[in-house]
């Protein structure tokens, strides 16, 4: 039989049921309380290490396509990685956070970087960037420790207890919760009870670094059993998105530049979710289908994002006849494609000065290519180049509108 469906040999889900001792809580109904002590039923993921992926044929032509697709995305822009990596880094882990909810317009996150606090959205979606950085830089240790890594740097700002630890309690997706009450019962899914993770996480490990396998089909699995152990107690659908970026370095999909998958996987949220719940029922197609047409749309948007990026940058050079072509000026334009939003100690760290920043930047803002700004809470003033952050915006737009 073909793997990838319902009665093939790729296991689903089975469940043990777990008794559920808690002590009642304030805001709990007595259909709560009467379940206090009653069995509830939690997943128990099969071990994948050693399976065979072979997903349908039509489904195994579109991963390829969408691997080859990467792979020349990932060429083109990498002759010019210097101002596009970290733009495409930053819009997949804006992305990844706005399938969580978390948004923020491409102005307040800049900012967060810049002052390193902003709004509680913006300052997530940052630590989700240094967590995608981080997956990226461990790509060549994919291990239990590495995604204990990604983990510590996503969540030590927001929520330190649990940063980089495995969870130790029950999580469920989904259900009846209000005030903090509800019970697994109610649950659309229940995840492994905590014993099981690190065993799960290993086994995932070993599926992980196998180099039998095609590589999104690979890809696709490795994420869908990391959403599946939901190792954390908060964060597991960013860290898994910052694990699928380090698995295509690490198989070497990618080489230079991040691809943005997240902004294909909010075209769909709902079909994204359904193909995590076909894979825990035993059918591999609709997840390995989701992240193979979610790679060719995140190639399609980041393909118009560089190119409007770069005509931006062509439309300043236009701006600043008659400035030298050697000139810090240009320089700190060059910069401000990634960096769209600076200080005064941020442009002397851009250009390797220690003083007189201020006469560059105010060649860009007579050029009308930076705009400044002053905070009157912090006293802290910052330039904006304006022309950058309506990409940013658009591109965000774009990327959660459905369809190709």
């Amino acid at each position: 039989m073909t793997l990838g469906r319902r009665d093939s040999d790729w296991p689903g889900l089975t469940y043990e049921a777990v008794a559920w001792d808690v002590h009642p809580v304030s805001g709990m109904t007595r259909r709560d309380r009467a379940r206090v002590g009653t069995p509830y039923q939690a997943a128990v993921p099969p071990s994948i290490g050693q399976l065979e992926v072979r997903p349908s044929g039509p489904v195994a032509a579109e991963a390829e396509e969408a691997a080859a697709a990467v792979r020349v995305f990932d060429a083109e822009v990498g002759r010019d990685v210097a101002p596009y990596a970290a733009v495409l880094l930053r819009t997949e882990s804006a992305a990844s956070s706005q399938i969580e909810q978390l948004s923020a317009s491409a102005r307040k996150i800049a900012e967060a970087e810049v002052y390193g606090r902003g709004s509680a959205h913006a300052e997530q979606i940052v630590a989700n960037v240094h967590a995608m950085s981080a997956a990226l830089g461990l790509a060549d240790r994919l291990d239990a420790e590495a995604i204990l890594a990604m983990h510590d740097v996503l969540m030590r700002g927001s929520d330190p207890d649990i940063a980089g630890r495995w969870r130790a309690d029950q999580v469920w997706v989904g259900g009846r919760v209000a005030l903090g009450a509800g019970s697994p019962h109610d649950a659309d899914f229940v995840p492994p009870v905590a014993g099981r993770v690190p065993g799960a996480i290993d086994d995932l490990v070993r599926f992980a670094r196998r180099d039998d396998i095609a590589v999104l089909p690979q890809v696709a699995v490795a994420h869908a059993q990391f959403e599946t152990i939901h190792p954390f107690a908060d964060g597991n659908g960013r860290t898994g998105r910052a694990l699928l970026q380090a698995m295509l370095r690490s198989k070497e999909l990618t080489r230079q530049v991040s691809v943005p998958v997240s902004s294909g996987l909010l075209t769909s949220t709902r079909g994204y979710f359904d193909a995590l719940t076909a894979y825990r029922a035993g059918d591999l197609d609709p997840i390995v289908s989701c992240v193979s047409r979610a790679a060719l749309i995140g190639v399609d948007n980041g393909r118009r994002l560089v190119r409007d990026l770069h005509d931006v940058r062509a439309g300043w050079d236009d701006r600043l006849a008659g400035v030298r072509s050697d000139s810090a000026a240009r320089r700190l334009a060059d910069e401000l494609v990634r960096q769209p939003v600076i200080s005064a100690p941020m442009a002397r760290r851009l250009l390797g000065i220690d003083n007189n920043e201020h006469r560059h930047i105010d060649v860009l803002v007579s050029r009308g290519i930076l705009t400044s700004h002053q905070d009157y809470v912090s006293r802290n003033r910052t330039w904006r180049a304006q022309d950058v952050l309506d990409v940013l915006d658009a591109y965000a737009a774009r990327a959660g509108r459905r369809g190709r």
